[in-house]
């Protein structure tokens, strides 16, 4: 039987924030955000509302009917984004003191690719008890074969060897040298994926 997915809407944001908060208490990069465990349970869940937020006002969150398992995207377009201080204002809003939000912030966007259209897979993540069950290749099918349709690209960081080793699967390669976060912090990898098929006209 397959994987029912459907959009997500403000109503879900309590049951989404929890799942990737969840899933996230392993990862490299949001523990070298939030070295402190009891940190973590204190502002993790906010990080991930904020990005949350931002992808159902410009972008779209797919979760698993069951909500086991969320993905967030949003559409980047073609051409240098304007100036901002996304990462310094999301800093202030979360966890002020906490520098190294900032730092993940303006080291993706400085690396961020803006000579093609793309869909920017942002945050994904699986319900540990259900991990391991092909659920966050479920949730990406249909973007990608919409971007394979569409003549899309997709584009995505890694934030482990592993989860790079999902997205290969999924057609995704290497974009360049991975990111090495500073003070002996983990590496992210960016990946981008052609679509795989020409547009239909």
């Amino acid at each position: 039987m397959g994987v029912r997915i459907r959009q997500a809407t403000k109503a879900d944001r309590d049951a989404v924030l929890r799942v990737v908060d969840d899933s996230f208490r392993d990862d490299p990069v949001s523990n070298w955000i939030f070295p402190d465990p009891a940190r973590y349970d204190r502002v993790h869940a906010q990080m991930m509302g904020a990005f949350f937020d931002l992808c159902l006002e410009h972008g779209w969150v797919d979760v698993t009917e069951d909500l086991s398992a969320v993905a967030m995207w949003l559409p980047t377009p073609e051409g240098e984004p304007e100036p901002d201080d996304g990462p310094a204002q999301l800093r202030a809003a979360v966890d002020p003191d906490n520098d190294r939000i900032e730092t993940v912030g303006a080291l993706t966007a400085a690396n961020h690719p803006h000579h093609r259209e793309h869909a920017y897979l942002w945050i994904i993540g699986v319900d540990p008890q259900r991990q391991g069950e092909g659920l966050g290749s479920s949730l990406m099918v249909p973007v990608l074969e919409r971007c394979d349709r569409e003549g899309t690209a997709a584009y995505l960081e890694a934030s482990s060897a592993r989860s790079r080793e999902l997205y290969l699967r999924s057609g995704f390669t290497d974009l360049g040298e991975p990111l090495r976060l500073p003070d002996g912090g983990p590496l992210m990898y960016p990946m981008w994926r052609d679509p795989q098929t020409e547009p239909r006209l």
